[in-house]
């Protein structure tokens, strides 16, 4: 898993909370805490998917445009990094037929890989934007001078 998918719902929760209002990436990063070229590139992303929307200039930044309750952690997980659960290299030589592990170690572990992540991603589909939102209001947290926790 990459930190796309943790940077794309932290700021559509951070979104979520402000209805009809615009944020900047250097709002929305300083949330996040990380960088706002990170934050544009994940928000370019969830553009392009239509889960948020953008206005350059002065007042300008992202607003979240679909529905908190509607839009998934699944979702967000397959725009942001379907596929990346399954390691960049496994154990095996597909070559070494003469031994029949070594020759199926590596697609064994593609099919349990893949396994994991649908039932990962089932996982997540249980969760909405809108209930990660409703489930850190109810952790109580502090409100700092630049949050609008209602």
């Amino acid at each position: 898993m990459n930190s796309e998918f943790t940077i794309a719902v932290h700021s559509l929760v951070f979104l979520a909370n402000l209805p009809d209002h615009m944020a900047t990436s250097e709002e929305i990063a300083a949330n996040v805490s990380t960088h706002s070229a990170r934050i544009r590139k994940v928000m370019g992303f969830l553009r392009k998917a239509g889960y948020v929307s953008t206005k350059e200039g002065i007042g300008g930044g992202f607003i979240f445009c679909r529905n908190p309750d509607d839009v998934t952690l699944g979702e967000i997980y397959r725009l942001t990094c379907h596929g990346s659960l399954k390691p960049s290299w496994c154990s095996g030589d597909e070559k070494n037929k003469n031994c029949m592990i070594s020759s199926k170690m590596d697609k064994l572990m593609g099919n349990v890989f893949a396994d994991a992540e649908k039932q990962m991603e089932l996982y997540f589909d249980g969760y909405t934007i809108g209930s990660m939102l409703e489930r850190i209001k109810a952790f109580g947290c502090p409100q700092s001078n630049n949050e609008q926790l209602s």
